[in-house]
Formats: structure tokens, C-alpha cells, sequence
């Protein structure tokens, strides 16, 4: 069996997967990224699709950039799948705000006891997530919170990998395929600092000017030692000259927000970031 045939197999069993969950209602936890989108797609287009029940369900708060609300909705729209924009609560939460290495953990029990009361009181039958078999050698705390709602995960129990995902969007010629991971904007904060909304709309709007640069892959970093705030900005190596090009009006924009200082950090981007 060729690669090809193999792709092609491996969809064919996530969808008869998925038609079974549809057949009984399936709601999706749509972020706004790829392996969500993938996971939609892959729901709205299953041997049963125009039958069963799909909804798409994104949460909306301080933590999530706009930018990925916005995407989301596109998406959604362009593959025909109805969609729920519902306001999350873990600002509410002090052990979210308080930011310790299981803040992941209150944020997904937030979006599941959302989807739970889609499940309860519009009588839905499964909810999945895009849980991939890339996340499976990672520190996932918000996984154990989708165990302890009963969540699946099609992506991991089929072996999808992000890049094989990556690669099926190219080929449905999706935008989101090439979207660079972005997860919540309360990741970008070092573990231990507390979380505000200020704090999250500063670093949104200094990654907007950074995007609006033309940069791709990076992050802003918030460190706060009690006494004095500073950024630490991680770029893709490559994007390290393009970054210096902005170095002004990104370092008046930051020092206008009250940061003492802004930092490049010159072993670059990497992912968990925040936990270092």
C-alpha cells in the first residue's frame, strides 16, 4: 500500500469514526487552528455528512486573540458548518488567574463544562477536540480535564500527526493550513506571573505589530520579577534581521505599556516558552 493509499485509508476511518459521533450529535471544541479545522472538516464532510448533527463551538475571552475568533468564524462558515461564539469564565477562577503549571487544566475544564451544557440541554451526544498524536509526549494538563469530561480525541486514537494534518489542509487549499501555532495569549506569560486582562490585551497588540511587520513565527513573552515587567521576544531564527528592522517602534510601543525593558532572545522561538 502506498503512501498515498495510506493517507487516503486513514481518512476514510476517521470519518466512519466521526459518522458514528454525528449520528448521535458531535459538537467540536474549534479553537481557530489547525488541528481543530481539521477535525471539522473531517466531521463536515464524513460518509453521513447532511445527516446527524455537527456544531462547532468556540470560546470567547481575554485569552484568545481576536484574530483567531475571526478565523474560526471563517472557517466554520466556509465548510458549512453551524457555529456557537460562547463567552468562557476562567477569569472568574482564581486558580486560573494565579497561573501554576496546571492553568491549562482550569482553562479546558472551562471549555468542557461549556460544551457539557450544550450536551445536557440541546441533546448532543459527544464532544471531541483536536488532540493530536503529537501532543501525546507533551505536558497536556487541559488533556486530563477532556478524561475527566468524557471528551474524545479521533486526531490521537487514529494517529494523526500535526504535519500529516498540516499537509490534508494544503490539499483542501485551506488558509488555516499554514496558520503557525497559536495557542492562548495566557501562554505567553511566565508560569507563576498572575494573568490579567490587561496584561493579555498588551501582549496581543505588540504581536499585531509584529505580524503587521511581516513577521510569522514568534511570541512576546511577559516576565514580571514583583518589582519591574520586561519582554522577552522569541523569533524564528531566520526572522531574527526582520525583527531588528522593528526594533524601534516595537520598543516605544512596549515602554509606552510600561515595560522596563525589551529583550531578544537569541536562542529563538520554542515551544513551552512560558515554562522555562
Amino acid at each position: 500500500m502506498n503512501l498515498a493509499t495510506e493517507e487516503k485509508t486513514k481518512l476514510a476511518r476517521l470519518r466512519t469514526l466521526l459518522d458514528g459521533y454525528r449520528d448521535g450529535g458531535l459538537i467540536v471544541a474549534f479553537s481557530g487552528g489547525v488541528d481543530s479545522g481539521f477535525l471539522l472538516w473531517a466531521a463536515a464532510t464524513s460518509n453521513l455528512a447532511g445527516h446527524g448533527r455537527l456544531l462547532a463551538v468556540t470560546t470567547v475571552s481575554s485569552s484568545v486573540p481576536q484574530r483567531d475568533i475571526d478565523d474560526a468564524t471563517r472557517f466554520a462558515k466556509a465548510i458549512g458548518v453551524n457555529q456557537e461564539l460562547i463567552k468562557s469564565s476562567e477569569f472568574e477562577d482564581d486558580r486560573y488567574l494565579r497561573n501554576d503549571r496546571l492553568r491549562c487544566y482550569f482553562c479546558k475544564s472551562e471549555l468542557f463544562r461549556i460544551t457539557d451544557t450544550f450536551v445536557k440541554e440541546k441533546g448532543y451526544k459527544h464532544v471531541a477536540y483536536g488532540y493530536t498524536s503529537s501532543d501525546l509526549g507533551d505536558y497536556r494538563p487541559g488533556h486530563q480535564a477532556a478524561l475527566e469530561h468524557g471528551v474524545c480525541y479521533p486526531l490521537a486514537e487514529l494517529d494523526f500527526a500535526k504535519d500529516e494534518i498540516r499537509s490534508h489542509m494544503r490539499a483542501m487549499d485551506f488558509n488555516l493550513a499554514d496558520k503557525p501555532a497559536s495557542p492562548c495569549l495566557s501562554s505567553r506569560v511566565m508560569t507563576g506571573v498572575r494573568i490579567s486582562s490587561t496584561m493579555l490585551n498588551d501582549i496581543e497588540e505588540l504581536e499585531d505589530l509584529l505580524r503587521e511587520g511581516g513577521l510569522r513565527v514568534f511570541r512576546v513573552r511577559h516576565h514580571d520579577d514583583g518589582q519591574s515587567r520586561f519582554v522577552r521576544l522569541e523569533v524564528d531564527v531566520e526572522e531574527m534581521p526582520q525583527v531588528l528592522a522593528l526594533r524601534d517602534s516595537f520598543t516605544t510601543e512596549a515602554k509606552r505599556r510600561g515595560y522596563r525593558w525589551v529583550t531578544l532572545d537569541l536562542a529563538g522561538y520554542r515551544t513551552g516558552g512560558a515554562n522555562r
